[in-house]
């Protein structure tokens, strides 16, 4: 009997609610390949949760931010890579890509790069020149030497296609279709779920809610949590918006079946955000929740089909209550961009963007380039 091939993937999060590697982790496992997730661990992490089809490890991290916290999760990613055995490495995003690129040149195993963002036009390194540019001597050196991968979107693939040379293929990071009854709505409630980071428009939607009458329920952490705590104080609104932290995917699950709007907003500085196809945008459509988003590329081209998002161009406070208030009381408004996300949830599901995930690692395995 043949050995599976072993992938190891690698990734700079806790891996507790990394919704989207544990689909790309179960699919290939479900697909014969033994799979193992390798992130961080902080010391404010909580044990890993759940069963999974797929082995994960966790190496501990002291720090939380900075220039250091990347240098040390590097080199304990580097000595922990050498001692696996493995038939393909996976760097997800430039953050890992480094001990990756090293470890598969020095024991030539084959290797995959997941760019699940233009890293180095994330607003909060676009914005630092010396950052930027450290992030782009990385990027010149490591990824033309990844000449197979995947990104979450059309947009994105044009970037590194043009940027490097090198055209990866399109996985989108969208939900796994399962049945679904909308649950009675008493409250209409606004969510935002995901990363509470810099560029993610807290700035101008914290003080939108001013002129919103319902509340808003934001859904995780990231580096601009305190800030966004701040801005809600600030604006005295705490009444009106609650912040729950890291949410388990089960429960966040409920949360978006219950909501009545989601939030799907980002700041265009850094062509990251611009092309950006997000997981959130996935979510509240296989729910059926309408959502308030930017008239982007990516989202512009699912709303020319389906109309299932109120999309502005600017993410002013004003521009925002307006849409809310919209989507709060225009009734028929709301069934309509329900309706179409019902039928748009069938065609944009993980279980289509399964067969190009599993079609890359074919290919791969069965190239004899490593």
């Amino acid at each position: 009997m043949t050995k599976p091939k072993k992938i190891i993937l690698t990734v700079t999060n806790d891996l507790n609610y990394d919704q989207r590697m544990d689909r790309i982790c179960s699919s290939l496992a479900g697909a014969g390949y033994e799979v193992s997730l390798v992130g961080w661990r902080w010391r404010s992490s909580l044990p890993l949760q759940g069963d999974k089809s797929y082995s994960r490890h966790r190496l501990f991290v002291p720090w939380q931010q900075g220039k250091i916290m990347y240098l040390y999760y590097w080199i304990r990613l580097f000595f922990y890579l050498l001692f696996q055995k493995a038939d393909a490495l996976c760097a997800i995003d430039l953050d890992t890509i480094l001990p990756v690129y090293m470890i598969s040149r020095l024991k030539g195993v084959k290797r995959v790069y997941d760019a699940h963002e233009i890293f180095t036009e994330m607003q909060e390194v676009a914005l630092r020149p010396a950052v930027k540019k450290l992030w782009e001597g990385i990027g010149k050196f490591c990824v033309p030497h990844f000449p197979v991968g995947y990104t979450i979107g059309d947009c994105y693939a044009n970037f590194f296609k043009e940027k490097y040379g090198i055209f990866y293929a399109v996985v989108r990071n969208a939900t796994i279709l399962m049945p679904l009854a909308i649950p009675p709505k008493p409250e209409r409630f606004i969510l935002y779920q995901g990363g509470v980071n810099v560029g993610r428009c807290f700035e101008y939607l914290i003080p939108a809610m001013q002129k919103v009458n319902a509340s808003l329920v934001v859904c995780g952490k990231g580096n601009f949590f305190e800030e966004a705590k701040a801005l809600t104080r600030q604006y005295h609104l705490e009444d009106k918006i609650t912040f729950k932290g890291y949410v388990p995917p089960d429960i966040l699950k409920t949360y978006t079946q219950k909501a009545w709007v989601g939030i799907t907003l980002f700041e265009a500085k850094g062509l990251s955000n611009e092309l950006s196809m997000a997981n959130r945008f996935f979510d509240y459509m296989h729910a059926g929740v309408p959502q308030l988003a930017m008239a982007y590329p990516e989202y512009e081209q699912v709303n020319e089909r389906y109309e299932l998002a109120c999309l502005i161009r600017e993410p002013e406070p004003d521009v925002i209550s307006s849409a809310l208030n919209r989507l709060l009381t225009d009734d028929d408004y709301h069934q309509r961009l329900q309706d179409n996300a019902l039928k748009a949830r069938e065609l944009y599901c993980w279980q289509q963007e399964e067969i190009r995930l599993l079609e890359v690692y074919r290919n791969l395995f069965a190239s004899a380039t490593t």
